[in-house]
């Protein structure tokens, strides 16, 4: 069919995908309302602004508002098409925690009409395209819903995943090939007309618990082999063998391609997604588990060696450098950096620590107990301290000569500088 959607679409949260996909439909055509539950965050987006940094995206969220094509509310309208992109985190228990889209769901079931399509685009457990179904069917009896091999439902329910990385949203939205998985046949191809609106790269049809597996196991495969070369780094810190050169020469190899070792696993995705897997299957899964343990611990135990090198001070200044979860974003969930720089700033709290990070201008509410830290430009800190410790690889801190470097202890958990 490759029909193309033409209607009016609400986005439910105007975060770092759900704002980025409102602006690719809307500097497209579409008619875009994106919904959120922060006051300041739809005061911003009405203004044509951007809540957060994100290349590209302020000048393209700008001209979709100058268009009149993007507006924003905190309440839900009407509209022909729904996609849900609100938070997923985990319980205590690791297990996901699918409030945030039951609330949406709720949110849009008053609103619903016949010919409408929810697409949830939160990453999530297996099953949950199928529990927005029956959320939204236990306050719409007068609607029918989809299922296989009974024609003539009112609405149409599919799980697409979001692929990109941040700092290359805007040219990965496009790009990327898009899975969309529907209850039936027919509802993932109606919501495919969302996608073939501004994707260019191929899109996947499949049924809904295929699409919302396939997501997590392209975080869980990042996962085990990030773990994989965390685990290479401690082994070769206790041989007293250079990981980054062992790396290197083992990845000469045709069929090899270790990745780089670093102080953890950040960012809204690779932390939290394996979990879910391991939650459906908890038996089945030692690997994923025994790697996202890995990467867990990883941030105490360079915070461990951090503590161990300032032992051979008598009254010692540590920088720290970089807060964010990757390199050149402004972007802080789930950073390891700041959980580092948490277990430094606790297990040495006469020490001064000097933190810095060119994307991050507050000392972030996680370490906002410490009274020893304080945040500070990178070359200021670098020349104060006794040690420094990379942390994120961001551009800037790469540029830092080795001559001011110089005569400090030196911990480059990026290999940045070697």
């Amino acid at each position: 069919m490759n029909e193309l959607f033409n209607g009016r679409l609400a986005i439910l949260g105007m975060g770092y995908i759900g704002l980025p996909t409102a602006v690719a439909l809307a500097t497209r055509g579409v008619e875009v309302i994106g919904v959120d539950v922060n006051p300041q965050t739809v005061a911003a987006v009405s203004r044509g602004e951007v809540p957060f940094a994100e290349p590209d995206l302020a000048i393209a969220v700008s001209g979709a508002v100058a268009m009149g094509r993007l507006t924003a509310t905190t309440e839900t309208p009407e509209a022909d098409a729904y996609i849900i992109a609100v938070p997923t985190p985990f319980n205590g228990d690791r297990t996901a925690d699918l409030s945030y889209v039951q609330k949406a769901a709720e949110q849009i079931a008053p609103r619903l009409r016949s010919g409408n399509i929810v697409v949830l685009e939160s990453t999530s457990p297996p099953g949950t395209t199928e529990k927005v179904k029956r959320w939204i069917a236990a306050l719409r009896p007068d609607l029918k819903m989809p299922d296989d091999g009974e024609p003539g439902a009112d609405l149409c329910f599919a799980h697409c995943p979001e692929r990109v990385l941040p700092g290359r949203i805007m040219i990965e939205m496009v790009t990327n090939a898009r899975v969309v998985g529907g209850l039936t046949p027919r509802c993932a191809e109606r919501a495919a007309s969302i996608y073939r609106v501004f994707a260019q790269g191929e899109i996947l049809l499949t049924d809904a618990a295929s699409a919302e597996m396939a997501k997590l196991v392209e975080n869980a495969y990042r996962d085990v082999n990030i773990a994989f070369a965390n685990e290479l780094s401690l082994i070769a810190e206790a041989l007293h063998i250079d990981v980054w050169e062992v790396i290197r020469l083992a990845n000469r190899h045709p069929r090899v391609s270790i990745l780089n070792p670093g102080p953890g696993v950040g960012g809204h995705c690779i932390p939290v997604d394996p979990w879910f897997i391991v939650a459906a299957a908890p038996g089945l899964s030692p690997l994923i588990r025994t790697a996202r343990e890995i990467n867990d611990r990883r941030p105490h135990h360079v915070a461990e060696q951090v503590v161990k090198k300032a032992e051979r001070f008598r009254n010692p200044t540590v920088a720290c450098l970089g807060l964010t979860f990757k390199a050149n974003v402004d972007d802080i969930r789930e950073s390891p950096a700041i959980e580092v720089v948490d277990h430094i700033a606790g297990a040495l709290p006469d020490v001064e620590i000097l933190i810095a990070d060119p994307f991050v201008h507050d000392v972030p509410p996680q370490l906002s107990a410490h009274p020893n830290l304080r945040l500070e430009n990178a070359y200021q800190a670098v020349d104060r301290a006794d040690i420094v410790v990379l942390l994120v690889e961001h551009e800037p801190f790469k540029a830092i000569r080795h001559t001011r470097l110089g005569g400090k202890v030196v911990y480059d958990t990026r290999g940045a500088w070697r």
